[in-house]
């Protein structure tokens, strides 16, 4: 049982996932960026910064050495923005450890899914997404959860999720990686859509409709991208969404909130006080959604709120007077 895993980003969501293998007897030790990070949760016994009053269980080691961190550590999992994990690839690269990845977001520029990039620098067989609706918060606190481990077989899904042996943390398999990679990251432009229909006050039927409309956008790019319909049926897509979307521990919510306050994407990040994925996916969605003709108001609505192209009142009048449809 008392096998290592290292786990590189001690941010909210890799200490909460951290916090679950080592309750679920491994040895772990975790990447911070810095050595007063370290020494600060080695001093407290949590992370204060990220998650303030919950205990590290014991065999949770934080450190700022990445060769202390990988070495001898049977699997990796990478916890890192998106925007920081090619670096971090690279150095993994003739590596010959799985690595899960948890990033949920497009780079922009590139569209390229999390799935894609790790296949690229690392080869499939090394590729694992943990994806699905949880908020890092009531994982660390040990509430029940549910989530999807994607990798390009079964077995390989498998043994990723072995690791994570909680009693209250239950992972189901798929072998569906772009569905999951799209399905974790498409939530969060939705979910800022989400966050100033509620900031803007429009009530649960706007909410609702948004939601529903949101989940036809993502299904749309995602058939397109070869995904699988019972993926974004599950937890990794519909359920995600509807957590992201209604949840008061969303950042994506909480930033769509705030620039319904009128507040510009810079200041609202800021107030934030953490990465907010969706601001740069909704970026590479509408580049993707672009290149691939498909239809995406409610992104492309997001993308100009973002880029103080309209007020989000403005976007909500453009919303509503779309020509008529089918669902």
């Amino acid at each position: 049982m008392h096998t290592k895993v290292a786990v590189l980003g001690a941010g909210s969501w890799g200490t909460a996932l951290a916090m679950v293998l080592a309750r679920s007897g491994r040895n772990v030790s975790l990447l911070t960026r810095t050595e007063e990070h370290a020494q600060s949760m080695l001093r407290d016994g949590e992370n204060h910064r990220y998650l303030p009053g919950i205990s590290l269980p014991p065999h949770l080691v934080p450190s700022s050495a990445l060769h202390e961190v990988l070495d001898h550590a049977e699997v990796i999992v990478l916890s890192v923005p998106c925007a920081a994990v090619t670096p971090f690839l690279a150095r993994l690269q003739h590596d010959e450890r799985l690595l899960i990845a948890t990033s949920k977001g497009l780079l922009p520029g590139t569209t390229e899914r999390m799935d894609e990039c790790l296949i690229r620098h690392v080869g499939k067989a090394r590729t694992a997404l943990l994806s699905g609706p949880s908020f890092a918060l009531e994982v660390a606190r040990g509430m029940p959860t549910a989530i999807t481990m994607a990798a390009h077989d079964l077995a390989t899904a498998d043994f990723a999720a072995s690791f994570f042996d909680d009693s209250t943390f239950r992972i189901y398999h798929s072998t569906d990686l772009a569905g999951v990679a799209l399905g974790g990251s498409l939530k969060n432009v939705i979910a800022i859509a989400a966050g100033i229909a509620e900031g803007m006050k429009l009530g649960h039927n706007a909410m609702s409709a948004l939601v529903t409309r949101g989940m036809a956008e993502i299904t749309r790019l995602s058939l397109r991208c070869g995904a699988q319909p019972e993926t974004l049926a599950g937890l990794s897509g519909l359920g995600d969404l509807v957590l992201t979307c209604t949840g008061g521990l969303s950042r994506n919510r909480r930033f769509g909130m705030a620039l319904a306050k009128g507040l510009g994407a810079a200041t609202a990040r800021e107030q934030i006080g953490q990465v907010v994925e969706g601001e740069r996916t909704t970026i590479a969605v509408c580049q993707l959604a672009t290149k691939l003709q498909v239809d995406m108001p409610i992104a492309f609505a997001v993308q100009q709120v973002l880029n103080d192209q309209t007020t989000p009142q403005d976007a909500l009048k453009m919303l509503l007077a779309r020509p008529q449809g089918c669902e």
